[in-house]
């Protein structure tokens, strides 16, 4: 058998889980480096994934805690895409990745992990950025600590 090592999991696996959103919970907390939020617009807030799927995974949120678009005012999901462009625009500077996959996964059926707080998942992506490992052995390999990742984007996103 062989092992990967993800020291940074066993903190999540002993944590205490709580109920409710952690979207919520991380605005209300005001520790972004803690929560790694990137940015914090007038409606809307940046951060990253804490489970990516590539170095650089970023999701988007709304304060509100709304679950679909149609529950967002105009000026919230003008800024929520306007997030976006500037997430995928600042990973482009800080990671030059060959393309994207950007997405929002609407209802627990669609696959929502917190389906009653709205938020879009930006993912990017190199040639050759998958391997055997998630076929063979049902894992991805990040080549990035989550930590690092976020001190390269914080210097980034802080110019705006």
């Amino acid at each position: 058998m062989k092992h990967i090592w993800a020291p940074w999991r066993m903190g999540y696996i002993l944590s205490e889980k709580k109920e409710g959103c952690f979207l919520c919970e991380k605005l209300r907390e005001r520790r972004d480096e803690e929560n790694y939020i990137l940015c914090r617009g007038r409606a809307n807030f940046v951060l990253l994934n804490l489970y990516p799927y590539n170095p650089g995974h970023l999701m988007v949120a709304p304060y509100r805690h709304v679950p679909s678009l149609e529950d967002l005012g105009e000026e919230e999901l003008m800024e929520h895409f306007k997030l976006v462009a500037l997430g995928v625009s600042k990973l482009k500077e800080a990671f030059a990745p060959d393309g994207f996959n950007i997405g929002l996964n609407l209802g627990k059926a669609a696959g929502a992990g917190v389906a009653g707080h709205l938020h879009t998942h930006v993912v990017p992506r190199w040639e050759g950025d998958t391997n055997f490992m998630p076929i063979i052995s049902d894992a991805k390999v990040i080549p990035q600590a989550l930590n690092e990742t976020y001190e390269q984007l914080r210097k980034i996103f802080r110019e705006i």
